[in-house]
């Protein structure tokens, strides 16, 4: 089976390479392509969030992975499967990512707390429902929240 995804737009981010840590303030923006309509994007901005799906572009084809591995090479972290991971190194290089809503002018949706760097190919959006949220509590591994723990923002010093 091939499939053939165009992006619908790029991420325009002060964020210039891949970074662990730290996105919970990045303020970025979505511009959409001109292939599309900016009419595509009405209302987008009456939710305070979105989902976006990027591609992680520059991820090597030689850097993908496959099997288990212990997640940011941490061996005090047990060796997880690419999908029991959220890391760049996956087999079709998509990522998700939910980002605040800021506003919109035209075609560009500004965001805030998209871990997504400059350039970044997005294949789709779409609007954050809570209908759409899990309906029961969420469950995860320890090392999981470890590894989240300054994802979003580092502790003040």
């Amino acid at each position: 089976m091939q499939i053939t995804i165009q992006p619908i737009g790029i991420i325009r981010s002060p964020r210039r390479t891949p970074e662990d840590d730290d996105w919970g303030a990045v303020a970025s923006e979505f511009v959409l392509d001109e292939a599309f309509d900016e009419e595509s994007l009405a209302e987008i901005e009456s939710f305070s969030h979105v989902e976006v799906i990027f591609h992680f572009h520059l991820v090597e084809e030689k850097k993908i992975e496959t099997g288990a591995r212990h997640p940011r090479n941490n061996p005090a972290w047990p060796r997880a499967g690419i999908f029991a991971q959220r890391g760049k190194n996956r087999p079709n290089r998509l990522g998700l990512s939910i980002a605040r809503i800021v506003g919109r002018e035209g075609r560009v949706l500004r965001l805030e707390g998209l871990d997504a760097i400059d350039g970044t190919p997005v294949i789709d959006l779409k609007p954050v429902m809570r209908e759409f949220l899990p309906r029961e509590a969420v469950q995860q591994p320890a090392w999981a929240g470890e590894l989240m723990k300054e994802y979003w923002e580092k502790p003040r010093e």
